[in-house]
């Protein structure tokens, strides 16, 4: 399944029990990957710190799991990612998901780069068994079979078993369903630079919307928060997380807050509450 990400998670970019006192010296250890791979320079991992200071851990997207990364820059060299498990969790100052053992950052030079691995690994840590068996694999290499789709042993992973199922498309009133209008509807998805953390809550969404049957009526864009503000008016909704919600203010559309942007079940509430349905 992941050929894409696994091209860009480099064979010594995989580190496994990795010490750190605080969440800024994971993100330092997995910006340290970056460079010493050649992806990117210490500049990079310095804006992968001050974005977190700046915008607070809102990269923390999922129970334990904290997406670091920042903007493209000429600090980036090539895209790439580094994938760190620490050896004791460490919080990062979110409410809901703190501590984090697990910090994948991302380098990318531009903001399509590395879409389809991004849908990939949504896809890979969405699901409760392949997430479950991340946390315990004993190897690098064990990562990287878990994350190519299959087993450690060399079997097939199961990507059915213990993965989150969005239920079947709801019977919507007719006036609250995207059939319902001529035009496509548009939903945003929000982080501070547009092209990590709402990257995953898009291809989460897009799954939920794939199994409705609703992906020819409702478009899903990833976008900064200046962005967002500028596009607020085209939109039917944004889905965010709370620290960006707070940067937004009141923008006239609905703003839903998401606390894990990997969880298919929250996505398929979020837009039952959107829709009324």
């Amino acid at each position: 399944m992941s050929s894409s990400l696994l091209t860009l998670i480099g064979d010594e970019s995989v580190v496994l029990d990795v010490e750190a006192a605080d969440w800024e010296s994971a993100v330092r250890r997995a910006g340290a990957l970056l460079e010493a791979e050649g992806v990117a320079t210490e500049a990079y991992t310095q804006a992968m710190v001050d974005n977190v200071t700046d915008n607070g851990p809102y990269i923390v997207i999922a129970p334990g799991f904290a997406f670091a990364h920042a903007r493209p820059s000429e600090a980036v060299l090539r895209t790439g990612m580094s994938w760190i498990r620490l050896a004791e969790p460490v919080p990062f100052g979110h409410e809901k998901h703190d501590p984090v053992d697990l910090v994948v950052a991302l380098a990318a030079t531009d903001t399509n780069a590395h879409t389809q691995a991004m849908a990939e690994l949504a896809k890979v840590l969405g699901k409760k068994d392949r997430r479950a068996a991340l946390d315990a694999a004993r190897s690098p290499e064990e990562i990287r079979a878990i994350l190519s789709g299959r087993a450690p042993d060399g079997d097939s992973a199961k990507a059915e078993t213990g993965a989150e199922e969005a239920p079947a498309e709801p019977d919507a009133p007719a006036a609250a369903s995207p059939e319902a209008g001529r035009d496509q509807h548009l939903v945003l998805t929000v982080c501070g630079n547009g092209l990590g953390t709402s990257l995953f809550l898009k291809n989460t969404l897009e799954q939920v919307l794939d199994t409705w049957g609703w992906s020819p009526y409702v478009q899903v864009e990833a976008t900064d928060t200046i962005s967002a503000r500028g596009r607020a008016n085209e939109a039917t909704a944004i889905l965010t997380s709370g620290e960006i919600a707070r940067t937004l203010g009141d923008v006239g559309v609905p703003v839903r807050v998401v606390e894990n942007f990997t969880s298919t079940d929250e996505l398929d509430a979020a837009l039952r509450d959107l829709y009324d349905v």
